[in-house]
């Protein structure tokens, strides 16, 4: 495969989506760092046994920011290629006005600003002419919003997005690529068993969306078939 290979570092690398990127990236030949919560065995943890030393792990809980910042410090000296973020949670389908506080809280936490934190720390790890990337949804785009439900996950996913756009704003002269990717509906714990796409149906196509991005600076909303989602 005639890929631009590199190090990435996937958040969120455990299971489903995130090992599933992890995999497809070291299958292209790049090194990857993949993180996981908490000191349990995963997943990414087979892989890396598999990987003759190309994937490397490291502990991370995004809602924690003092942790995002060690890893940080651990990774003084590494310049990435590639940074993606996948984490995201729901708590059932609630109209907004019973959705309680705390879920709020929890749900914005993870969604939005857990990964924000981590782009803003970790940014400046990547290469001048590197990849930031998030995984988004069409839930959070408020024009393809015609039907309602998943308020909370469609709110938290379009206070991603909006962040992301000001994070642009404020690196207007950033020759860096900024994705935000949506991966369709895929089967996970998120999806559920009815969506339309399995895990190794989707992410080939968001790497080659990531692939095909390089190197285009400003901030990208595209989904997994390389098309422009609507704000």
């Amino acid at each position: 495969m005639n890929d631009t290979r590199g190090t990435a570092l996937i958040v969120g690398a455990s299971r489903t989506l995130g090992l599933g990127l992890a995999a497809e990236f070291l299958r292209r030949g790049w090194d990857v760092i993949g993180t996981v919560r908490g000191s349990g065995r995963t997943g990414l943890h087979d892989l890396a046994e598999d990987s003759g030393g190309r994937l490397a792990i490291e502990s991370l809980e995004m809602t924690e920011p003092e942790q995002i910042a060690a890893l940080r410090d651990r990774l003084e000296g590494r310049t990435l290629d590639l940074l993606f973020v996948n984490a995201a949670i729901t708590r059932g389908d609630l109209p907004i006005g019973e959705v309680p506080t705390e879920m709020f809280t929890e749900v914005m936490s993870t969604n939005a600003l857990g990964p924000m934190r981590v782009v803003e720390t970790l940014g400046p790890l990547v290469a001048p002419t590197g990849t930031i990337g998030v995984m988004s949804s069409d839930q959070g785009s408020i024009s393809l919003n015609t039907r309602g439900g998943q308020d909370l996950y469609r709110a938290s996913k379009s206070a991603l997005n909006q962040l992301m756009r000001c994070y642009a704003a404020r690196r207007a002269d950033d020759a860096r690529t900024l994705l935000l990717l949506d991966p369709g509906w895929v089967r996970t714990g998120l999806g559920g068993p009815d969506a339309e796409l399995s895990v190794e149906e989707s992410v080939p196509g968001v790497a080659e969306t990531i692939k095909r991005q390089q190197g285009k600076p400003g901030l990208h909303f595209l989904d997994h078939q390389g098309q422009v989602v609507p704000w």
